[in-house]
């Protein structure tokens, strides 16, 4: 008989990260500070399912075929709640739900093995965690889909139900092409605790799945016929030894993943299952990869969590001074994530009211050119473009709405915008409205 006592805390945590996570994420949209790099792409790739064909984002370029950039098919299943609720915010409020589900399977283990102070410790610890908050905080990515996947594949495999490990680890290869590799390591876990023919044939499925899309499916489907991310990483033995833990920030990173758990995850097993996606990361030239920024951590929370309760479990010393610990480095860390934003009176209250009058004038169905922090306040009923030369030059869009202070420097600096704002009225556009530093063109 199920003891429903095990639940109220998985329960009550889930529900209150969700409300977190989705006020966050909400109210940052509607002060502007959500970018089309990267929600509105995503809007416009489950805007593409949901009308009922493949992906295409023309924010990345007219009709980019999206799965020929990452192979994540994993996201049309919020097609269905797209088509009753055709908004940005619709993801969003997808992306808090996964992220937040992925606690129960945690806390249930932790107070059934540990105790309800354990449960309500990784409850904190997992919900508040720097890679939770900076997925939250930078829009919507696929790889929240991959987050409550290994909380509960991680989950099975400390417990012992190796078969459940594998099942809920599969379906992480259709949410991103590393993820392969992270099948792969529960696959090689599985073996090595006594499931050796079913481990095995995991570690094969995974690589297969992760070589198949990066190397065939990308290419065939992105219009260069390449895997632009693949040149990124240097994976040459010299590089691996001198370069894998430097510059510093790679050693910054992995310490601020293990002080939640009182430095404790490393003592288990389980703490592979991040080998994967470190290493990919690190062996990166792309800098934004070796951080603690945006969204690339997620996966790797619920793995550092599973670990720290595998180790309390197995062994129970001093575990009241390790939950404080972790609760200490918490709540050390949570002054710089992006959940100390709701403490800011300016997120509840933006002055985004005549920008938001502008955005509104726009009609729908017109294509617009926009900036980037602009773009997903029209993704849902506008073909929009990011604000480019090559948009000006060869769309031809009837509006271009941009903010001619790129106070964002992406993609084109105060310079460039202004030049490019000159080059279009030349070109045959008029501005027709302005609300403070954003101006409203239309084609003449």
């Amino acid at each position: 008989m199920v003891d429903r006592r095990l639940w109220t805390v998985p329960a009550v945590a889930a529900g209150a990260l969700f409300v977190v996570y989705a006020t966050l994420a909400v109210l940052r949209h509607r002060a502007l500070e959500t970018s089309g790099y990267d929600l509105g792409i995503f809007e416009q790739e489950v805007r593409s399912y949901a009308s009922g064909h493949w992906p295409t984002a023309t924010l990345k370029g007219p009709g980019f075929p999206l799965l020929g950039d990452h192979f994540s098919p994993i996201v049309a299943l919020i097609a269905p709640l797209y088509r009753i609720a055709p908004s940005p915010v619709t993801l969003l409020v997808v992306q808090a739900g996964l992220l937040a589900v992925a606690v129960v399977p945690l806390a249930r283990w932790a107070e059934q093995r540990a105790g309800r102070a354990t449960a309500v410790t990784v409850s904190v610890g997992y919900g508040l965690s720097w890679g939770i908050a900076q997925t939250v905080g930078f829009d919507f990515h696929e790889v929240a889909f991959a987050v409550p996947l290994i909380a509960f594949a991680a989950v099975a495999l400390g417990e012992g139900r190796l078969v459940a490990a594998l099942a809920w680890a599969a379906p992480l290869v259709l949410v991103k092409e590393d993820l392969g590799l992270t099948v792969a390591a529960v696959g090689a876990l599985v073996a090595w605790r006594g499931r050796p023919r079913w481990g095995l044939a995991a570690v094969a499925g995974g690589i297969l799945a992760t070589t198949v899309e990066m190397g065939l499916i990308i290419p065939a489907v992105n219009p260069q016929r390449a895997n632009v991310y693949v040149s990124s990483v240097d994976g040459s033995i010299g590089s691996t030894l001198a370069h894998i833990l430097q510059p510093d920030t790679k050693i910054a990173t992995l310490v601020l993943l293990l002080a939640p758990t009182a430095f404790l995850a490393v003592r288990s097993p389980l703490a592979l299952l991040a080998v994967p996606t470190l290493s990919w990361r690190f062996l990166s030239d792309n800098p934004a990869y070796w951080g603690t920024m945006f969204h690339y951590s997620a996966v790797l929370m619920p793995i550092a969590f599973a670990a720290f309760i595998d180790v309390l479990i197995r062994d129970p010393a001093r575990r009241g001074r390790r939950l404080a610990a972790s609760l200490l480095a918490t709540a050390v860390l949570l002054p710089g994530a992006p959940f100390a934003e709701l403490a800011v009176a300016r997120l509840w209250n933006p002055d985004t009211t005549a920008t938001h009058r502008l955005l509104d004038a726009i009609p729908a169905g017109t294509t617009v050119a926009a900036s980037n922090w602009l773009a997903p306040q029209l993704t849902a009923d506008h073909d929009v473009s990011l604000f480019l030369p090559a948009t000006v030059a060869s769309v031809r869009p009837e509006y271009i709405v941009v903010d001619t202070t790129a106070t964002h420097w992406f993609p084109l600096d105060q310079e460039q915008t202004s030049a490019l704002v000159n080059a279009a009225q030349d070109a045959g556009y008029a501005v027709v409205d302005r609300a403070g530093g954003v101006e409203l063109l239309h084609r003449q």
